[in-house]
């Protein structure tokens, strides 16, 4: 049976985790101690987000992960449903930052999010070396947000 859990404590313990989606630990080490960390357990641990507020109207949604195996059986769907629930009487919108991966950005769109913005140059100027989703190079960092 499938359970979520806010975790509180030694959010560091999945960090293996939280590398897939963001695979420079520093910019990790930037969001998660400030930042609520939900696990999804369907048995064992499959998938894990983290949220941050950034300010009284608005948080975000910094990183999801499910393990590779677990990919394209609704953990992740099942996750941004429970956060968007769970944080309704707190903000009105929730963003989210991707690169520009279109399987990435039709999920986030499939999951209620909209494209709202660019931040040029995000991952050349913020990671240490190129990053990579499949064959394509992130650059830029696509905002999409969602009412809550």
């Amino acid at each position: 049976m499938m359970k979520i859990e806010k975790i509180t404590e030694n959010k560091k313990q999945f960090l293996d985790l939280l590398l897939l989606a963001d695979e420079q630990e520093d910019m990790i080490d930037k969001y998660l101690p400030g930042g609520d960390l939900f696990a999804l357990y369907d048995d064992d641990l499959k998938s894990v987000c983290v949220v941050v507020p950034i300010n009284s109207r608005n948080c975000e949604l910094k990183n999801i992960a499910t393990y590779e195996k677990y990919q394209g059986r609704g953990y992740g769907r099942a996750l941004i449903n429970f956060i968007s629930d769970f944080y309704k009487k707190d903000y009105q919108t929730m963003l989210v930052g991707t690169g520009e991966t279109p399987a990435i950005l039709s999920f986030y769109e499939s999951c209620g999010f909209e494209k709202s913005y660019r931040v040029k140059n995000f991952f050349t100027d913020n990671y240490d070396h190129p990053i990579f989703e499949g064959d394509i190079q992130l650059v830029d960092m696509i905002y999409l947000k969602k009412d809550l």
